[in-house]
C-alpha cells in the first residue's frame, strides 16, 4: 500500500466507525426509551411514535432498526439467549446434558433478575410483566425461543458428540430446556410456588426433568 493510499483511506474507515457508533447510540436509546414508556404506560398504550419522538427521531428511523414494537422486547432476549450459549459452551464436557442445561439456565436467568453481567433488571421485570399481560409480547417471545432451539440442537448435539440430523436426543433435551423455560413462568406467574423467584422455580423445573418424568399412576 503507498503512503498516498493510506492518506485517502483513513479518513474514509473513521467516518465509517462514526457512522457505525451513531446507529448503535440510535439504536439503544430507541431501546431504552422503549422500556420506559414500557413501563409507564403499558407495553399495548405505547406507540412506536411515542418511542421515537422520545428520542427525537421519525417513526422511518425506528423501523430501520425494528420491524416492531414486539422487536424491541426481543432485544433483551436475544442478550439472554447469547448468554446461555456461551455458558453452555463453558460448562464442564462431562457434565450430563441435562445438569449442564440447569446449571446454564439458571445462572443466566438469576443474572438477569440480580443485575449481573450487564443485564438490566428492571428490563427483565418489564418483560415478565408484558408477557403477562400482552398476548402480543407473549407470542413474539414463544415465537423467539422456537427460532432459538435449533441453535440450542447443535450446541447440546456437539457436546453430546452425536449428529442431530440421526440422533433425536439433542432435539428432545433443547425442546425440554424450553419447555422448562415456559412452564417456569406459567407456574410463577400464576403464583403455583409461593414467592419463589422465577429462577428458583425453573431450578425445580429442571430437576424434576433431571429425576425422569415417567411418573407412576395412581393405579
Amino acid at each position: 500500500m503507498t503512503p498516498t493510499a493510506a492518506v485517502h483511506e483513513t479518513p474514509r474507515a473513521d467516518h465509517q466507525g462514526r457512522r457505525e457508533r451513531k446507529k448503535r447510540r440510535t439504536r439503544e436509546a430507541l431501546v431504552e426509551a422503549a422500556f420506559e414508556l414500557f413501563q409507564e404506560k403499558g407495553f399495548d398504550a405505547t406507540t412506536v411514535e411515542e418511542i421515537a419522538d422520545a428520542v427525537d427521531v421519525s417513526s422511518r428511523t425506528f423501523f430501520r432498526y425494528f420491524a416492531s414494537k414486539e422487536e424491541v422486547v426481543l432485544t433483551f432476549q436475544e442478550e439472554q439467549f447469547a448468554a446461555v450459549l456461551e455458558e453452555l459452551l463453558a460448562r464442564p464436557a462431562g457434565e450430563p446434558v441435562m445438569t449442564a442445561l440447569r446449571k446454564t439456565c439458571v445462572s443466566v436467568l438469576r443474572a438477569c433478575e440480580d443485575g449481573a453481567f450487564g443485564f438490566d433488571p428492571e428490563r427483565f421485570v418489564c418483560i415478565q410483566e408484558m408477557m403477562e399481560s400482552s398476548p402480543a409480547v407473549l407470542g413474539r417471545s414463544l415465537e423467539h425461543g422456537q427460532k432459538k432451539q435449533a441453535d440450542l440442537t447443535r450446541l447440546i448435539a456437539q457436546r453430546m458428540g452425536v449428529d442431530p440430523s440421526t440422533d433425536l436426543r439433542p432435539h428432545v433435551a433443547a425442546g425440554a430446556a424450553t419447555c422448562a423455560f415456559r412452564s417456569a413462568f406459567d407456574a410463577w406467574a400464576m403464583g403455583v410456588t409461593g414467592d419463589k423467584r422465577f429462577s428458583d422455580v425453573l431450578a425445580e423445573i429442571f430437576r424434576l426433568l433431571e429425576e425422569g418424568i415417567n411418573y407412576p399412576s395412581k393405579g
